[in-house]
Formats: C-alpha cells, structure tokens, sequence
C-alpha cells in the first residue's frame, strides 16, 4: 500500500496495481473506490494512516462495480455501516443482476507475456476466494449534483468502461477522479504513465468511453486521480486532448 496526499484533503492509496482515495473535512472521510476484496485490510490501514477510522467514513462512491474497485466494501461495511453509492445503472452491476467483468478466458490470453502472466497471478491473489462478491447495499446518486459528503464530490456520467461507470468531481479543489474512465498506466499497458484508456477487453463499449471523455474534458479539474496509475495535474482539457492523440 502507497499513500499519496495529493491536497490539503484528498489522499490517494494505491493497493494491488489499483487506487481508491480518502476526502476529508475535518474528521469526516469519504471514501471513493475500495481495491481488491483480499485491498479490504489495506483500506482500513490506509484510513488509520491519516488519522482516521471506519467510525469517520461517511459514505463509499464507487466508479463502477468491477471487483477490483468495490472489493474492499464489505470489510469496510463491517466496521461501519455507510451508504454506498454509484450511478443509477452501476446500482445494478454491484447488486450482480448483470455483469460486466473480464472473463476467465480473457485473463488466460494475458499470459502469453511475463507482464501478463505477473498480472493475472497479482489479480487472483487479490480477488480469491471473493470472485461472486456484491454489495446488495449499492443505491443511486443524482449525476450534476453535489452530495452532501465531505469534499462535496458531485458525480459524473462516464459510460462505456462499464454500462453505468461514474466519475467524481471535487468543484472547490479542482480534484477528478475518473475511475476506469481515464487511467495513466496499467501492468497490461506498455510504455510510461501518461493519460491513456485500458486495453479494449476490459470496457464496454469503447464509442462511449470516447464520448465520455470529452465530457470529462470540460469540468474544472487539474487534478486528476485514475483508477489505476499515478495522479496527473494540468488541465483536464489538455490530458484528454493528449489521450485523444495517443490513441
């Protein structure tokens, strides 16, 4: 586990090659994304870290319900009994009445390569025996609104990484946090951290990823928290623009 404080009130942890982040007001924590189920211990550390507990946690925002982001919940929950919320069709995926994940057989072609083959190992150490998780608990939030949650993120409707993914933004900070929606480096991604999308077999639908970005592109935000990579600050106008010529 790495710990990063990134501003006065957001801290970003980095568990099994994926982050969450800690917003503060005073004593008060919301948590957005979890890790891995096996991150769950490493989310209470990380809490205990910058001096708080689950008894501070006001709420989970979860970017979408992919096990390796809402893993941690469950631990958590047993601490302390919090909201969880996501965006309305993300609500769905975490309650498993469908499913968006990679297959069994796509992590089995990642292990033509060493990178590959080091990562599905991380991934199954930190997933099993957790596999069938939900969090039945799981319930909407309004998108354009701020929630009344410490850091007063208001959530973002990115689709296309999964069918209901949802970005957060801290207007007052200047902080987003994209989830899968942009990331800066991946073990299955070549080259160093720059803005980038996640090789096409983990999303949805890679049309609305594009769509998604640009909406990403015109929030007030220069800095930006991944799912998965190291932060990047500037303009979040210029990151997508350099994502788009990338690609």
């Amino acid at each position: 586990m790495r710990i990063e404080q990134v501003t006065d009130t957001v801290h970003v942890v980095t568990g099994t090659n994926v982050n969450w982040a800690l917003v503060t007001d005073g004593d008060a924590v919301t948590v957005i994304d979890a890790g891995y189920p096996n991150d769950g211990t490493a989310l209470l550390a990380s809490l205990e870290a910058i001096g708080r507990t689950p008894q501070d946690v006001q709420a989970v925002l979860l970017t979408h319900a992919h096990l390796d982001h809402m893993g941690g919940i469950p631990t958590l929950l047993a601490q302390r009994s919090v909201p969880v919320l996501t965006g309305a069709d993300e609500v769905a995926h975490a309650h498993r009445d469908y499913q968006e994940q990679i297959t069994p057989g796509q992590m089995l072609r990642q292990c033509t390569h060493w990178s590959g083959i080091t990562w599905v190992t991380q991934t199954l150490r930190a997933v099993l025996p957790h596999a069938s998780m939900t969090v039945p608990s799981a319930a909407p939030v309004p998108f354009g609104e701020a929630l009344d949650l410490p850091g007063s993120p208001t959530p973002v409707s990115t689709p296309g990484h999964t069918s209901g993914h949802t970005a957060y933004v801290l207007e007052a900070a200047a902080v987003l946090f994209t989830g899968d929606a942009l990331v800066t480096a991946h073990p299955l991604l070549p080259g160093p951290p720059r803005p980038q999308l996640l090789p096409s077999f983990f999303s949805e639908d890679e049309t609305k990823m594009e769509e998604s970005l640009r909406e990403l592109s015109g929030l007030h935000a220069d800095v930006i928290v991944p799912g998965h990579g190291p932060v990047a600050k500037g303009a979040i106008e210029d990151i997508v623009r350099n994502v788009d010529r990338m690609r």
